[in-house]
């Protein structure tokens, strides 16, 4: 009797999303090639930093909120197949300041309501207990255990290296030029064609360019991180420190602690919506002194805190930051986790992906699944 063949399968990228699709196809025996436009792991791609975030609250988006234990679950599949793991628990500690408490009080809410545990503080027991913090009069916060911090690029060199271990096609340098949904067809740019079975772009602020129809809802955005010197005697409690959130929507910030080596890292939550990816990477010094200025009024001691160095990435926006995830015909999948939040989702993304491909009820579920809107 004759054993059926799973459908092959071409990736188009391979950032963490594109990495991630491959190792959860590969693991289900699919025979997978994956195309990247420069070497892999690519400095250009948006997933290649010294970390990430994953933490459970998400303001008054509960979906994806739901989504974060998926993801736990399944970023432990990958540590069991990388054989390390690849993340560090920090706990997470959401902090607002008067006027602007509405992110923080819909995330409590919802948290709250799914049955998960947090500690409110007010500002004396903020300070007490994060005395590294100066928090404003008036602040409000609450703190968790769980949330850590995804060691990003080393996840994608090992997500690599066990891909090709395993028998999967990476091609690095080979630029796509031209993707067909309908066939499956990728063509690159020194004119070769690639064709599988099944296609997936994974093309990240490049998606836009290889699907012009989807180019007005997938919009690149050029973004500065900034890493922190910090004072010699403060390093040890940084790393003990947890990601500080503070989603205000004039000043909002994210705090990443420098642990496994790592930096002291804040980035803004607001998003440029401009820039060519395939452009310079040369970060403006305005926009990164700005950033010391919003970490020096939240930092005790602000005085001792400096500049180490800046970078330059790109996030993918779409509406209402949610992720577009969706089949663009019966052979080709569109996988766009967007707007700076698809990291932590990868490989919770890249196993529903796997599903959708070889299961048109799954397809049809997974576009509103990946927006955050439930199973």
């Amino acid at each position: 009797m004759a054993v059926a063949t799973l459908p092959s399968v071409l990736i188009v990228g391979a950032g963490v999303m594109g990495l991630s699709a491959a190792w959860a196809l590969a693991r289900r025996g699919h025979a997978v090639t994956v195309a990247e436009q420069g070497p892999i792991p690519n400095p250009l791609a948006s997933s290649v930093d010294q970390h990430r975030l994953i933490r459970h609250p998400y303001g008054d988006l509960p979906g994806y909120q739901a989504m974060v234990d998926e993801a736990l679950a399944a970023w432990d599949r990958v540590w069991a197949d990388l054989g390390e793991r690849l993340m560090v628990d920090t706990g997470t500690l959401v902090t607002a300041g008067p006027g602007q408490e509405g992110w923080l009080e819909d995330s409590a809410r919802h948290l709250e309501a799914a049955g998960k545990r947090l500690r409110r503080l007010d500002p004396a027991a903020l300070a007490a207990g994060f005395p590294l913090l100066a928090p404003r009069a008036g602040t409000r916060a609450f703190h968790m255990d769980t949330g850590g911090v995804l060691l990003a690029g080393r996840i994608v060199a090992g997500l690599a290296r066990h891909l090709e271990a395993s028998g999967a096609t990476l091609l690095a340098h080979a630029r796509v030029a031209e993707v067909d949904p309908e066939r499956g067809r990728a063509v690159l740019a020194d004119g070769r064609v690639l064709e599988a079975d099944r296609l997936v772009v994974a093309a990240g602020a490049w998606a836009g360019r290889l699907l012009p129809s989807l180019a007005g809802r997938l919009t690149p955005s050029r973004q500065t991180v900034a890493y922190l010197s910090a004072p010699a005697e403060t390093l040890a409690a940084w790393a003990r420190s947890p990601m500080v959130l503070d989603i205000d929507p004039a000043e909002g910030f994210y705090l990443v602690p420098p642990v496994a080596g790592t930096g002291l890292k804040i980035g803004d939550h607001r998003f440029t919506l401009r820039g060519d990816p395939a452009g310079d990477r040369v970060p403006d010094p305005v926009v990164a002194e700005a950033l010391l200025d919003i970490a020096r009024r939240h930092l005790a001691r602000p005085q001792l805190y400096g500049l180490a160095e800046a970078k330059v990435c790109f996030y993918t926006v779409a509406a209402e930051e949610r992720f577009v995830v969706e089949p663009l015909s019966p052979r080709t999948l569109l996988m766009s986790p967007c707007s700076g939040h698809g990291f932590k989702f990868a490989p919770a993304l890249a196993e529903r992906v796997a599903e959708a491909l070889n299961d048109e009820a799954a397809a049809a579920r997974l576009p509103g699944w990946a927006a955050g809107r439930g199973a």
